[in-house]
């Protein structure tokens, strides 16, 4: 007889996830479903963020807009002249929280549009540039901060030391460091129960996890993956899909189940939206793409 673990791995190659997960029910999306092309009218697309309806919200940074991608299929100018938006992500209020590169602050969109700025400067010195972000529980933000020189900057180096990742609480004005230690951070994202943040560095091709503590400080470091990634997000079973040659899956122990293919010289970024947060959403150079798949995204 057949050994189950061997038809279980034969039936995940046949639906067209490599890598299968021992006691997984389906797989993660089906064998005939591919990326669908939405538009390919941008600049260059990043920093996807769905609201509680299911719309996505992405920028084009250097046309300096935030479009949204409406769950009724619809695309429409959410903001313009928008801060030079990179990283965003939707606080528990329904605030868009934004990484603005055009003078490396944080920013905090309302649902008309309104900006207030939550973040300027560190200690009197300008951030590197905030890339991306995610928002806990407590309405607190991790944010990563490299260094990519932009054309639109008139400073020519950096005036921080390092390229670190910190937290803004929601009490404080000024954010505190959580890790000083990587290359370059770039892609974050949070498990729902404010246990465990992730963190690609880019600049040292490897994805890392920490345990967040009660204070928000991040200990006990570990290599999640070794990949170059950049924007990273969660599904509802703990796997984490990693933006950058296409989009790779990871589940929980680390381990690469998937890979979908995106016909785009660079993905940039990736979430879940649409009305059952089903549809996964995925920002490559000038384009997005959608891709209907068998498990939901997490909040």
């Amino acid at each position: 007889m057949m050994n189950y673990r061997i038809i279980t791995v034969v039936l995940w190659t046949i639906f067209g996830v490599s890598g299968a997960v021992f006691g997984q029910e389906k797989p993660l999306f089906n064998a005939n479903e591919k990326p669908q092309l939405i538009s390919k009218q941008f600049a260059f697309t990043e920093g996807p963020a769905v609201d509680k309806a299911g719309n996505v919200f992405f920028t084009d940074q250097p046309n300096n807009k935030i479009w949204k991608y409406g769950i009724d299929g619809k695309l429409s100018i959410f903001m313009d002249n928008a801060g030079r938006p990179n990283g965003m992500y939707f606080d528990h209020k329904g605030n868009l929280i934004v990484c603005a590169d055009e003078h490396n602050q944080l920013w905090r969109v309302s649902a008309d549009g309104k900006v207030k700025v939550l973040l300027k400067e560190l200690n009197g010195k300008l951030l590197n540039g905030p890339n991306d972000l995610w928002v806990d529980k407590k309405g607190g933000v991790y944010f990563t901060d490299p260094y990519y020189k932009r054309d639109y900057w008139k400073r020519t180096q950096p005036e921080l030391e390092g390229q670190k990742v910190y937290y803004l609480s929601n009490s404080s004005l000024q954010p505190e460091i959580v890790d000083e230690t990587l290359k370059k951070p770039n892609g974050i994202v949070g498990t729902p129960d404010g246990n465990y943040l992730y963190v690609a560095d880019i600049g040292d091709n490897k994805i890392y996890k920490f345990n967040i503590d009660t204070d928000g400080t991040l200990d006990d470091r570990q290599v999640f993956a070794e990949q170059t990634a950049d924007g990273i997000t969660l599904d509802e079973q703990g796997n984490l899909y990693a933006a950058g040659n296409g989009v790779t899956i990871y589940n929980p122990k680390g381990r690469k189940i998937a890979h979908i293919d995106i016909p785009e010289p660079w993905t940039a970024n990736v979430c879940f939206g649409g009305m059952n947060r089903d549809v996964l959403f995925i920002t490559a150079s000038k384009a997005i793409y959608t891709m209907k798949m068998n498990v939901k995204g997490v909040e």
